[in-house]
């Protein structure tokens, strides 16, 4: 193998005064030009490694020991001073969201050569023009005045991530940290920058890490993967030994919960929550979720090597190997009847700029009808202005066969009460000054005339019912993590007693275990209920399992609509079939095989 260009030996990230770690016994190794993944649920400690080999740890954190070398240098031991020149020339960052990584007061020519006059001092004006062309070309940006004058907000979040990818490799870095950078782009734009990663990375010799929740984006770029639990590496090795044959049963129980375009399947979440950094239990930190824990699970095991290059800290490894998960068929609640709602010539725009031409659609009782394309083809305005929270449209909208004004401000009270929205930041959707008993009966004040007893009851009932404990009516949205906030906010649809629920990209920001339980809990919901979602998302590969038929929208109209096995099987459109092949497979290193088969 060739010598590595980065090694993380023994690194530890303490809370700070306490002697309690966050992250500890980690030790890898990335090659030049090789992509490493690093995955693991939210509160795994990924953010917190990926910050470390920055020599960075965020407050309440500190870097206790280890070594982090990129290129010989061991990053943690460096001076302040050398840090700082470390930073963006033998290591560089990009973050999650490019919009908070650019500075939204200056011109994106500004900020590119900023990075070329702090790193590389002895261009001069002629070089530095010449470099910044040849980075726009490598991200495939267009070269020209034009981008180069434009601010951040002008950009779209495809472009404005290729500003970073291009501010980042700018400097020709012998380390990539890239953490989260594609959860909030569209299937064909997160192609585009996966492949932008790839080629960079490969003909720059620069390692990359890539921190993802998205095992199957993992999957396609990455050529080894390494698995975090509660602050410790419960699984590495190469990403098709791991993803064929996992041997933890964390990483094969994340794979359960990974929606796979290729086949339609169940879901299965995984019961429980990572424990902080104060509550790990003695031996094996995932034990009191694990279904094969025993006795000797108390210890905590060592890393041991099963296969070349495959290491796993598990006591149950050599059992895991011969075992066959059950892994339930597709929840598929009965087929709808009749129209619950029909959309009809809808046209919507922002002022002059129409977004919206034409659209005709039915959702029935039951149904969970899913909007699909890129950013910007329409999708959130049509489900705003089926729920009322966008007024500028023609067209009609009927509810029951009685038509749906403009505004939600001005419709019934009943009509306001069967359409609820859940947003998908849980983090804005929610008041922070509110305790989630408040935030709950909301609704219910507003809705229903209720004594008070009976609203405390239905609140605890909502929060039973989305799997959350009765007891968290007295916490604040601050006090919950991302998955149980957007479980707050569904609940707080369903205490109205709706007909309906527009859910809009609600997955979108949660790891794969937590989507896996949102999803069958919306799927119980459907049944139980008989409640009908519009569901906008760009994954693709988590509809197959959800929904029972696509409207595929582009440039503000509907290009194709049909029945979801119909789509995937066999798409009419070809822009269907752009998205489609975009989308990341996971059958091809066999995520669909290691969940359902022994390996």
């Amino acid at each position: 193998m060739t010598m590595p260009g980065v090694s993380v030996e023994g690194l530890r990230v303490d809370l700070a005064g306490t002697g309690r770690d966050i992250v500890a016994d980690v030790n890898f190794h990335i090659a030049p030009g090789e992509v490493l993944g690093l995955v693991g649920e939210s509160g795994s400690g990924k953010t917190t490694v990926a910050l470390a080999l920055l020599g960075h740890s965020r407050r309440g954190a500190q870097i206790a020991s280890g070594r982090v070398l990129i290129d010989g240098q061991d990053i943690l031991a460096a001076t302040p001073a050398a840090l700082r020149a470390a930073r963006g020339r033998l290591v560089a960052y990009i973050p999650q969201d490019p919009g908070t990584a650019l500075n939204p007061a200056l011109r994106i020519g500004v900020q590119l050569e900023e990075m070329l006059r702090a790193h590389l001092p002895m261009l001069d004006t002629t070089a530095r023009a010449v470099r910044l062309a040849e980075m726009l070309e490598e991200v495939k940006l267009p070269a020209g005045p034009a981008i180069l004058r434009r601010y951040p907000h002008q950009l779209s979040g495809g472009q404005q991530q290729r500003v970073a990818l291009a501010m980042a490799f700018a400097c020709r870095p012998r380390l990539i940290v890239l953490d989260e950078p594609t959860t909030g782009l569209d299937v064909t734009t997160q192609a585009h920058v996966l492949e932008t990663v790839r080629s960079l990375c490969a003909r720059h010799g620069v390692a990359a890490l890539y921190v993802s929740h998205d095992l199957a984006v993992v999957a396609a770029l990455a050529q080894r993967v390494v698995v975090m639990y509660a602050g410790r590496i419960v699984e590495s090795g190469p990403s098709a030994a791991v993803f064929r044959t996992p041997r933890h049963p964390y990483t094969r129980r994340l794979l359960q919960a990974v929606p796979d375009p290729a086949a339609r399947r169940g879901l299965v979440g995984i019961p429980g929550h990572a424990p902080a950094p104060a509550m790990r239990p003695a031996g094996c930190f995932f034990a009191p979720r694990c279904d094969l824990a025993t006795d000797i699970c108390t210890t905590m095991p060592d890393a041991t090597r099963v296969a070349p290059e495959h290491d796993v800290r598990c006591w149950h490894a050599a059992d895991l190997a011969a075992a066959t998960p059950a892994v339930p068929p597709p929840d598929d609640p009965p087929p709808p009847g009749g129209t619950l709602l029909a959309v009809r010539g809808l046209g919507a725009g922002y002022g002059s700029v129409r977004v919206l031409h034409g659209i005709d659609l039915a959702v029935g009782p039951g149904e969970c009808l899913a909007l699909v394309g890129e950013s910007g083809s329409g999708k959130t305005t049509l489900a705003r202005s089926i729920a009322g929270l966008h007024a500028d449209r023609t067209g009609t909208i009927h509810l029951h066969g009685a038509p749906l004004a403009e505004s939600v401000r001005t419709r019934a009270q009943d009509e306001r009460r069967s359409i609820q929205y859940i947003f998908q930041n849980p983090y804005a959707s929610l008041n922070p000054r509110r305790t989630i008993g408040d935030i709950i009966a909301r609704p219910l004040h507003i809705f229903f005339d209720l004594p008070q007893d009976d609203i405390h009851r239905r609140v605890a009932a909502q929060l039973e019912r989305v799997a959350l404990n009765a007891a968290m009516a007295d916490r604040y949205p601050d006090q919950l993590s991302g998955g149980e906030r957007q479980r707050v906010a569904v609940a707080r649809a369903l205490a109205a007693e709706p007909q309906m629920l527009v859910c809009d990209e609600i997955t979108s920001a949660l790891d794969v275990s937590v989507q896996a339980a949102i999803v069958t809990l919306l799927a119980d919901l459907r049944r139980t209920m008989g409640l009908s979602l519009l569901f906008v998302t760009h994954n693709l590969a988590l509809i197959r399992t959800l929904a029972d038929r696509i409207a595929v929208m582009s440039g503000g109209r509907i290009v194709e609509l049909g029945a979801t096995e119909d789509i995937f099987n066999a798409p009419r459109a070809p822009y269907t079939r752009d998205l489609l092949a975009n989308t990341p497979g996971t059958s091809a290193i066999g995520l669909t095989q290691a969940a359902q088969t022994p390996p």
